[in-house]
């Protein structure tokens, strides 16, 4: 009955020791009674059945006992409360824009660069909440691997199955920001994003790098550049006929026409020269990039007194019954 309750003035519920003391009262009165007529021997009494009368000879007593334990818990005012949160964000809309081309095997990332991105990126993704992410995946064409989600298990499941060679060998750096702006342009995100990741200069493509992202900057997207790779040389798989041999292949990132992107959007641009410094770039722009989320607890009060105080006077009404009609003591 009490589960859950709590009370406004428990200091009222001491009163509640008042109750013992009567019904001990009760019954020290009781005994103290002489009777009205003295028999030699209660035996012949004793094999007379008790009436109905005589079993509830006491139910006044507990009717009152009763009606005082609920008006005292009446007038200490019990209450339920119940409570939660209301969770109010604002999302963020983010498109990831990921070169798969064949130069993304280089191992100057460990194990290499394609395999050290998924996996900075899956990191990424599993500490967003409330975002929508989606991923598109480019080399000499564009396309989307998946479309902006919540759910992120589906999410990386299908970035875990890209790899170089699913579409065909180049770089369109503006065909990846265009298919971005493409998914973002009708989002009504608070914010929208797209994370370009590459380690190439534009070589392919129909539209250029520049022009996609002034279309960006029109449809409210900002972008955040990363190129990839060492400065220098990187070391690169080569299949030769005695097997794969590994050879040192130049590293040309156009890093000027990534700051130009960057900051025509109003995003940044970010060099990853190893797999450690990729993952700060991503640590950097999740904090750059954070969802907005307003927690409002609230608790609300229920007041039972009514119950009690109802069960209160109806046992005190009963007792006032009883007493004034069967059990009416006779002048």
């Amino acid at each position: 009955m009490f589960k859950g309750i709590t009370f406004a003035y428990p200091w009222i519920l001491y009163f509640l020791a008042v109750i013992p003391i009567m019904v001990y009262w009760y019954l020290k009165k009781g005994k103290n009674k002489q009777p009205s007529i003295f028999y030699s021997s209660f035996n012949i009494v004793d094999s007379i059945p008790k009436n109905w009368k005589e079993r509830l000879i006491h139910s006044p007593m507990i009717l009152r006992a009763l009606s005082l334990v609920f008006l005292i818990i009446a007038l200490a005012r019990p209450q339920s409360f119940t409570s939660g949160q209301n969770i109010y964000s604002e999302g963020i809309d983010i498109v990831m824009d990921f070169d798969i081309s064949g130069s993304m095997l280089a191992q100057d990332l460990k194990p290499n660069r394609l395999d050290a991105a998924k996996n900075v990126i899956e990191n990424f993704i599993k500490d967003r909440t409330v975002d929508r992410i989606g991923l598109v995946i480019f080399s000499r064409y564009a396309f989307t691997q998946c479309p902006l989600t919540i759910d992120y298990k589906v999410l990386t499941n299908l970035l875990a199955q890209v790899k170089t060679g699913m579409i065909e060998d180049g770089t369109a750096i503006g065909n990846a920001i265009a298919n971005g702006v493409n998914r973002l342009r009708e989002s009504k995100a608070k914010s929208k994003i797209i994370i370009l990741l590459t380690d190439g200069m534009n070589n392919a493509g129909e539209v250029d790098p520049m022009s996609a992202a002034q279309i960006a900057k029109t449809f409210g997207v900002r972008i955040y550049t990363i190129g990839v790779g060492t400065r220098g040389e990187a070391p690169y798989p080569v299949q030769t006929p005695f097997g794969i041999r590994t050879q040192m292949v130049p590293v040309n990132i156009d890093e000027d026409m990534l700051k130009k992107i960057a900051e025509e959007t109003g995003g940044e641009y970010f060099r990853a020269t190893s797999t450690q410094a990729l993952k700060n770039i991503y640590d950097q722009i999740d904090k750059l990039e954070k969802t907005k989320i307003e927690v409002v607890s609230y608790r609300n009060a229920k007041e039972m007194f009514g119950s009690f105080l109802g069960l209160g006077l109806l046992f005190f009404l009963l007792d006032i019954t009883l007493i004034r009609s069967i059990f009416r003591p006779i002048p």
